[in-house]
């Protein structure tokens, strides 16, 4: 009997250190839970969501589907490393949770000649990749001063991470029909970010999809490139692909749909509904230069490699190159529905 009474308080000492132990585990996640968004908050970022680090089934699928019908084009990138796009723990061991971040881009500001040719409005200002790896390593560093030894990686669009996807789980948006993230309190002109790490939070859970009956974005796009569904992007048709990620020339098949982008395009956001909820941005680095918005037609058909160097010096337009944006405007001078 004096055994079993052992055995039995033992058995007792043990259930409560593990409800201790559960209790004081449930406390500091939630207490780093409200660290991190503080402090994202202070850093600039509008938004913040958490989801536990895990392989995406579903999304692999997808993206192994729509890989498999080409719809990538030319960005073979996109089909490397597909274990570690599939999974973050591929990208840092031992990793728990995916931190995703957005970082709010929209400008009223417009180019002065409505006849100029166009660029998107993430482009206006300084590459952002710089601007917000920045500040998730101030981000990153203020998670290991006050949780303690933290093993992570920051991303800003330039590792194998779906980063969409990874916002969509973290309930930061649905994924739109026109296949970016929309929230319905901010819209779509935002930059993606993440936080991979080996720290468990309080887990967001995904948002409803709000896109309805909708399909502005879908009979928008000049160049068909969203599905009738919507839901699925044919990259290979995409004006933003097309002025960006091509490098061979523009196929003459869109000669007279460009309307007028010289790089990226913003037509499928503009037209979005949910985009009447998108405020200016505060972001000093992100303001476009007078100069940009100042050049008229004339001035963009008869650029040097100077003014290009001088207006996108910090810019991530610098990815077209001199030579590829020149290929741009040419085209879009060729249009006959609409020449420059």
């Amino acid at each position: 009997m004096v055994g079993f009474a052992i055995k039995c308080l033992i058995d007792a000492v043990l259930r409560l250190f593990y409800v201790f132990n559960s209790l004081s585990l449930m406390q500091d996640t939630a207490r780093y839970t409200q660290l991190v968004r503080q402090a994202a908050r202070e850093l600039g970022f509008g938004l913040v969501g958490f989801a536990r680090a895990t392989h995406l089934d579903e999304e692999a699928r997808r993206l192994e589907s729509w890989l498999n019908q080409g719809q990538h084009g030319t960005m073979q990138y996109l089909a490397n490393h597909f274990d570690k796009r599939v999974d973050p723990r591929e990208l840092v061991p031992g990793a728990k949770s995916v931190v995703s971040l957005i970082y709010n881009y929209y400008s009223p500001a417009r180019q002065v000649d409505p006849q100029a040719p166009r660029i998107s409005r993430y482009a206006y200002g300084e590459d952002y990749h710089w601007v917000i790896k920045d500040k998730l390593k101030t981000l990153l560093a203020v998670i290991q001063q006050e949780i303690g030894a933290v093993n992570g990686r920051c991303f800003v669009d330039s590792a194998p991470v779906m980063e969409r996807d990874w916002a969509v789980r973290a309930g930061l948006g649905w994924m739109g029909k026109n296949t970016l993230l929309i929230n319905p309190r901010k819209g779509s002109y935002f930059f993606l970010a993440e936080l991979i790490l080996d720290v468990e939070f309080t887990y967001d859970s995904p948002m409803h999809d709000y896109c309805g009956t909708c399909r502005r974005c879908i009979d928008a796009c000049p160049t068909d490139a969203i599905a009738q569904n919507g839901y699925q992007l044919d990259a290979r048709k995409c004006i933003s692909y097309l002025t960006i990620e091509l490098r061979d020339a523009i196929p003459a098949e869109f000669q007279g749909k460009m309307e007028n982008w010289m790089f990226g395009c913003d037509i499928c956001q503009e037209v979005c509904p949910w985009n009447r909820f998108a405020e200016p941005h505060e972001e000093p680095a992100f303001m476009p230069s007078a100069e940009l918005l100042g050049m008229r037609r004339q001035d963009w058909v008869e650029l040097t490699e100077e003014v290009f160097q001088r207006v996108f010096r910090k810019s991530a337009v610098k990815r077209t190159k001199f030579s590829g944006l020149q290929r741009n405007i040419q085209f879009i001078a060729g249009d006959k529905e609409d020449p420059l």
